[in-house]
């Protein structure tokens, strides 16, 4: 059947696919129920407070399949990065949480190569479900070893494609090394396409790209459901052709689709045609499951004893109280700044003052642990980079100084800046000089610049740092305080002092 009379008879039946093929003879107008539970961008074990995490997600899962045996669980991308767990175990716990209630497909998001290519390959060997994309190869072209491609399941008398495809842009922002990330969405189209001509009654997307794209794939009608992951939205749409869900972070919100499938036939041809049943889930409403509790709280004790090891040690005095680092260089400003730069490679790092949260001094000849990197940046921010030309970097410093007299958090600690400041001076007006690694700020130059997610958004009053081009962006982006311990335990000795990055006129 051509798309066009596809595309009819969706419309006018209220279904979202028609197609014509060869198949085991089935009665006339036999109606099944499938259910489609995707979740995806898992990065926590334990939310530990109202919603979320793999407690609640196993107990629903189990439960899904349960009621309706005819059920796909999949999930779209991201689990192996970043939380604090997973910057000490590589993602393990994940793979261990997921094994309890295997997925029947998983696809790789950005976050799967953030400890690099030979790190996922070993996960997906110790996983109990099956990974797959259609999108990433080996350097020389190939197929990943250990992943299959498009995945065919029988089900309920019906012949189904899954279409797993990871985001193209994961060489940007991740480290997958020299696999190779083809064009997300004309590979996406291409697969489903010709899996139709193959006789797949419905064709699945698994897929980890972001809206643009899912929209994109959506609209060429090619899928019957899209399952997405990557933006951290809650999102479901129809067009009476396709079905779409964006799955929230973390389990928080769930929505499995049923499928009420009718399977006849009409002139010796084989007939589909369905319609979708959205069910909201706010994963509140879920009892945790005990097996995965009991995990989780095995992984808790772990945690907590991995905080307490040292990683470093600091030789010369540290200062992380409130007044200072919201109202002039801290050195404890300095090494976080320091790390945000050296972890993402950008030109200057700008962090506020009032996320770091320590509020105490370390002893020249402390040793450092990694609770205390914990202490000082509780908050889960994520390092960041954008671009933007020097006079964005100069509103930004302006805001930075713009309510010092109030004790402010946006008072800024930076890396690769020397900034002098007048006091005196109205606020929007204060910044006298800036120096760039020793050189004289430019205003049309670009820059790139690492600062955190919450800033990037305008938080603190930093809108000058938006509107920019974003390299890495909240979703792909580190922990700040994994990147702090990765930077103290690479350098072992903590040895910044006050240096003169930030200066008021005449100082």
């Amino acid at each position: 059947m051509t798309r066009r009379a596809r595309t009819l008879a969706a419309a006018l039946m209220g279904a979202a696919a028609v197609t014509g093929l060869a198949a085991p003879a089935v009665q006339a107008a036999e109606t099944v129920k499938l259910t489609i539970l995707g979740v995806g961008d898992l990065y926590n074990f334990d939310e530990g407070k109202v919603r979320g995490g793999f407690a609640r997600l196993n107990a629903l899962a189990k439960a899904e399949k349960a009621a309706n045996p005819n059920t796909i669980y999949v999930f779209d991308g991201d689990m192996l990065s970043p939380s604090l767990m997973s910057g000490l175990d590589k993602g393990q716990n994940t793979i261990d949480l997921t094994n309890l209630v295997p997925f029947d497909i998983a696809v790789p998001g950005n976050h799967e190569f953030d400890f690099g290519k030979d790190n996922f390959f070993d996960k997906v060997s110790k996983s109990k479900y099956p990974w797959a994309t259609i999108s990433i190869t080996t350097a020389d072209g190939q197929p990943l070893p250990g992943l299959q491609g498009v995945m065919w399941k029988e089900m309920a008398g019906l012949k189904i494609a899954l279409i797993p495809v990871s985001e193209d842009d994961t060489p940007e922002v991740s480290s997958p090394g020299d696999l190779k990330f083809l064009p997300s969405v004309p590979t996406a189209i291409a697969a489903a396409t010709q899996a139709r001509k193959d006789g797949a009654d419905l064709v699945i997307g698994v897929v980890q790209t972001p809206h643009n794209q899912d929209f994109e794939m959506m609209a060429s009608h090619a899928f019957d459901v899209i399952m997405s992951g990557d933006d951290h939205d809650y999102m479901t749409a129809y067009d009476g052709i396709t079905a779409y869900v964006e799955t929230s972070k973390d389990a928080y919100y769930m929505d499995p689709i049923d499928l009420n499938v009718t399977i006849s036939e009409k002139d010796g041809k084989r007939k589909i045609s369905w319609v979708p049943n959205f069910r909201f889930v706010d994963t509140a409403t879920v009892a945790p499951d005990p097996e995965t509790q009991k995990a989780i709280d095995g992984l808790k004790t772990q945690l907590d004893k991995n905080l307490n090891v040292v990683i470093g040690t600091t030789d010369v005095a540290l200062d992380s109280r409130q007044r200072l680092v919201r109202g002039e260089e801290s050195n404890m400003g300095d090494l976080i700044a320091d790390a945000m730069k050296d972890a993402t490679g950008a030109d200057i790092a700008i962090t506020n003052g009032g996320g770091i949260r320590g509020d105490k001094t370390y002893d020249a000849g402390a040793q450092l642990t990694r609770r205390d990197m914990l202490t000082e940046l509780p908050f889960g921010n994520k390092t960041v980079v954008t671009e933007i030309p020097g006079s964005q970097v100069l509103a930004a410093l302006e805001n930075g100084f713009s309510q010092v007299e109030n004790g402010a958090g946006r008072f800024p600690q930076v890396s690769g800046l020397q900034v002098v400041w007048d006091p005196k001076a109205p606020a929007g007006s204060r910044v006298a000089s800036v120096m760039v690694n020793g050189t004289a700020l430019d205003m049309d130059a670009v820059y790139k610049v690492a600062t955190n997610d919450y800033m990037l958004a305008g938080g603190d009053g930093y809108t000058a740092l938006g509107g920019g081009k974003v390299l890495v962006n909240e979703t792909a982006g580190n922990l700040m305080a994994n990147d702090a311990m990765a930077y103290v335990t690479k350098i072992g000795h903590v040895t910044e002092k006050v240096e003169g990055r930030i200066k008021t006129v005449g100082q």
